[in-house]
C-alpha cells in the first residue's frame, strides 16, 4: 500500500500537529488548503492569515502545500443550506454538511487527483479495524470529541482517512506543535462560524437574504395571536428572551411553522420532548439495522450522551430518549452511540412529547 497523505492544513494547531505526526510516522506528506470563501474574508479561522499560517507551517516541516479553491460547491452545498434551513423555520447545522460535502468530499477528490493514497486531517476522532469493519469511535479526550460531526462517514470514507489526534488531548498537541517550533503552536482556537462574522446569524441573514424579514404572528398553541414576531429565521426551540409578549407567565418558543409565518409558544414544560422523527440518515456501517438498537444520543454538539432507542423506520428513523429533552430542534443533527462506537446519525425533521 503506497504511503502518500494528503493533509488538510487550515491554519490552526490541530492540523499542524497532524501533519507532524504524519512526518514521524513515515508517511510522504502534502499539505492542502481549501479555501471555501472570498480572499477579502477576514474571519480569524478562514483569512488570508489561516492560509498564511498553513504555508509556514508547510516549510517549516518541509512538505509541499497547496490552495484549492472550492469556493462554489461550498456556496451550494453549505451556505445555501444554511440559509434555507432557517427561512424554512428549522436549524441547520453547517458544520456537518461542510465534512460530508467539503472536508471529506471535495478535498478528497483532489487528494485522489495528486495520486494520495489517505486524506487526513486534525480532528478528535478514531478509527479501528474491527470485526471486519471500519468502526468510527470517539476520541480518548471526550472533552475535544469530534465524532458528532462526522456521522455520515461511511466504509468507503474510513478505508482512506487517517485521524492522528484521535488518542491524543489538546494539550498534547499543543505541545507537540511547541516543540516544532510551528507558528500555530499557541494560536486560539476559533469559536465562531466560518462564514457568519462574530457568530451574528441574524446580522448575516438581514444581508444574504434580506425576504427573512417577514412579520407575522406569534400564537400560543391553541392557535390564539398573542403578539408579532420580525421573521421565523430569527426564532430558535427554546428560546425565552425577545419575545415582548405582554404575559404574566414566561413564554418559550415551541415550534415554527414556515407554512403559516408562525411562532408558537407554550410553557417551559411543552418545550420537552422525549421522541423525534430522524431523515436523512446514515450508518457508519453502510446498512440500516434490521431492528431497534439501544445505546446513547446526542442531538447538539457539546451535550453529554444520554440513554436512548434508535428504531429503523423506512429511510429515516425514530429516535426515544429515556429522559425528556430540552429543545429538540427540527434541522439538527442526532447521532447515536453505542459505548465509544459512532452507529450512525441522521437530520433531526420533528420532535414529539
Amino acid at each position: 500500500m503506497g504511503r502518500t497523505v494528503v493533509v488538510g492544513l487550515s491554519g490552526g494547531v490541530d492540523s499542524s500537529t497532524a501533519a507532524v505526526l504524519l512526518l514521524e510516522q513515515g508517511f510522504d506528506v502534502i499539505g492542502v488548503t481549501m479555501r471555501h470563501l472570498p480572499a477579502e474574508t477576514t474571519n480569524s479561522c478562514c483569512g488570508l492569515d489561516a492560509i498564511v499560517d498553513a504555508r509556514r507551517v508547510a516549510k517549516k516541516l518541509g512538505i509541499a502545500h497547496f490552495l484549492v479553491d472550492v469556493e462554489e460547491p461550498f456556496s451550494e452545498k453549505v451556505i445555501a443550506p444554511f440559509e434555507s434551513a432557517y427561512l424554512g423555520g428549522t436549524t441547520p447545522n453547517p458544520c456537518a454538511l461542510c465534512n460530508r460535502h467539503i472536508k471529506f468530499g471535495a478535498m478528497w477528490e483532489w487528494a485522489r487527483s495528486q495520486g494520495a493514497d489517505f486524506l487526513a486531517t486534525g480532528h478528535y476522532v478514531r478509527v479501528q479495524q474491527m470485526q471486519g469493519q471500519y468502526w468510527l469511535l470517539r476520541a480518548r479526550d471526550k472533552s475535544k470529541d469530534q465524532s458528532y460531526l462526522l456521522y455520515s462517514l461511511n466504509q468507503e470514507d474510513l478505508a482512506h482517512l487517517l485521524f492522528p489526534l484521535g488518542d491524543l488531548t489538546k494539550a498534547q498537541s499543543r505541545a507537540i506543535a511547541q516543540e516544532h517550533q510551528l507558528v500555530t503552536a499557541h494560536k486560539p482556537d476559533s469559536q465562531e462560524l466560518c462564514f457568519v462574522p462574530k457568530n451574528d446569524y441574524q446580522g448575516y441573514l438581514l444581508e444574504h437574504r434580506p425576504e427573512a424579514l417577514r412579520v407575522g404572528e406569534i400564537v400560543d398553541r391553541s392557535g390564539q395571536v398573542l403578539g408579532r414576531h420580525q421573521g421565523i429565521a430569527f426564532y430558535t426551540i427554546g428560546q425565552r428572551r425577545g419575545l415582548n409578549l405582554a404575559a404574566t407567565t414566561p413564554h418559550y418558543v415551541v415550534s415554527l411553522d414556515a407554512t403559516r409565518n408562525r411562532v408558537v409558544v407554550g410553557s417551559r414544560e411543552d418545550v420537552w420532548a422525549h421522541r423525534a422523527h430522524v431523515d436523512d440518515v446514515h450508518y457508519v456501517s453502510g446498512s440500516p439495522p434490521k431492528t431497534a438498537l439501544s445505546g446513547e444520543a446526542k442531538i447538539r454538539y457539546n451535550m453529554k450522551p444520554e440513554p436512548a432507542r434508535w428504531i429503523p423506520q423506512g429511510d429515516g428513523a425514530i429516535l426515544e430518549f429515556e429522559q425528556h429533552q430540552w429543545a429538540i430542534s427540527p434541522g439538527q443533527v442526532a447521532v447515536l452511540y453505542q459505548q465509544d462506537r459512532v452507529v450512525g446519525g441522521g437530520r433531526i425533521a420533528k420532535p414529539s412529547q
